[in-house]
């Protein structure tokens, strides 16, 4: 890849650290692909989901560089850092300069005019803000899921993708997963006859559980760890330990709880094989346990029911992560790494070249990603579905809080006639941080 002032990567190298550094660090012997072509890549978020599922997954890549990092635990800043210096510095064969530019401001990551796309791998309410300044500064996207805190969010992220012409990928393994591939083709394809019915469980995390009504007193704030920039967004709260990293996700807050998270993969199936990946149910209703006290305040049982215009029905439990869908000629069913069915050949039918052939890429979505960038198709999972998945979990929640059934407008976004369910649609920013 090129960067935008005009240099090639390896002229751009050279101008910056000298040409001594650069053959010291491996350039001048053989690389798997030349420096000017690699995809440039900033990390915004380098914690151990940032790290363990991204950084170690896009590593290897014979076609990315890891240029930048950023995070504001200075502590998995620096250990992401070595990481990397360590990894090129080790594989002499590939070229790639070990150094890395590191910092606690992802807005630094930003404006860098060396990057080409950027890796957001932060908690949930720090996923928009920096993916549409990613967008305007005319970088690709690679987020985290569920994309979204709000539905407003997610509609304003997506929007900006299509306006900036930018690949974005919502960051999901599911749709790489053969079992969850086939299963959303046979539906799509007739095979088990009309379908009439989905089921999905997704679990609750045993985390959350554990701490139950735990109350969480406020301590300092540690050495190296820029607290303010890590509320961002959310709400002014005083600092304690269960508040931040993996924790989050517990706090509505910052997240929708298991609901959301889990959703991000379940419920993006259930849209696949349905064919509304880009809209959404008319209605939902459910019934749902909060937390009474406590810092952890998402549902920790769910019971909902989505009717979509097509009249299939989506049902969504708690329990171990499976996906159900009936039709009037069969069923099929699918665990993590499983696959049953009704009619045993069904696990064996082909999909004909002139049936619906779903995009996918069985390397993850890391490497959909790369590809997509240098060939400018859309990921397996863009913008608009990853918003459209996580909506269904944001309007699930929105139906338990609440206590009702709401009808649902997917294509204005909105609840119909229900003033008080659409005011739970956004959420104020705290300043000076705002959607643009």
């Amino acid at each position: 890849m090129r960067i935008r002032n005009g240099y090639s990567r390896r002229q751009f190298l050279e101008l910056t650290v000298g040409t001594t550094a650069l053959w010291s660090f491996g350039i001048g012997v053989r690389a798997d692909v030349a420096p000017s072509e690699r995809i440039a890549l900033g990390f915004i978020g380098t914690g151990d989901h940032g790290v363990q599922m991204n950084l170690r997954s896009f590593l290897p890549q014979p076609d990315a560089q890891v240029v930048a990092l950023c995070d504001v635990d200075q502590a998995r800043l620096d250990s992401a850092r070595d990481l990397v210096v360590r990894a090129y510095a080790e594989d002499t064969r590939s070229g790639k300069y070990a150094g890395v530019f590191a910092t606690r401001d992802w807005r630094e990551v930003v404006v860098r005019d060396d990057i080409d796309a950027l890796v957001v791998s932060t908690p949930d309410h720090w996923h928009v803000i920096p993916s549409i300044a990613a967008a305007k500064a005319g970088k690709d996207v690679f987020c985290e899921k569920p994309l979204a805190l709000t539905v407003r969010e997610g509609r304003v992220l997506s929007d900006a993708m299509m306006r900036y012409g930018r690949i974005f990928q919502t960051a999901s393994e599911n749709r790489s997963k053969q079992n969850f591939l086939r299963a959303a083709e046979l539906v799509r394809n007739g095979r088990i006859g009309r379908l009439c019915r989905m089921q999905t469980w997704l679990p609750v995390d045993p985390h959350q559980l554990a701490h139950l009504n735990r109350l969480h007193a406020p301590e300092p704030v540690p050495a190296g760890f820029d607290y303010d920039m890590w509320l961002g967004p959310a709400p002014e709260a005083a600092y304690t330990p269960g508040r931040c990293h993996y924790h989050f996700r517990w706090i509505s807050d910052y997240s929708g709880g298991s609901l959301t998270d889990w959703g991000a993969h379940l419920n993006d199936i259930a849209q696949w094989a349905n064919d509304s990946e880009t809209t959404g149910p008319v209605s939902v209703e459910g019934r749902g346990v909060f937390p009474r006290e406590g810092l952890y305040n998402t549902a920790v049982e769910w019971d909902i029911r989505y009717e979509y215009a097509n009249g299939v029905t989506l049902e969504c439990r708690n329990g171990p992560p499976c996906i159900r869908f009936e039709g009037t000629m069969g069923w099929i069913q699918c665990g993590w790494d499983t696959f049953e069915a009704s009619l045993p050949d069904l696990s064996k039918t082909v999909i004909g070249p002139e049936e619906c052939r779903l995009r996918t890429c069985p390397q993850r979505e890391q490497r959909d990603f790369l590809d997509c960038v240098k060939s400018r198709r859309p990921t397996y999972a863009p913008a608009e579905v990853g918003h459209r998945t996580a909506t269904i979990s944001h309007i699930g929640n929105i139906a338990m809080i609440l206590g009702r059934k709401l009808r649902w407008n997917p294509n204005d976004e909105r609840f119909v006639n229900d003033m008080a369910a659409d005011r739970m649609l956004t959420r104020p920013m705290r300043s000076p941080w705002r959607l643009e």
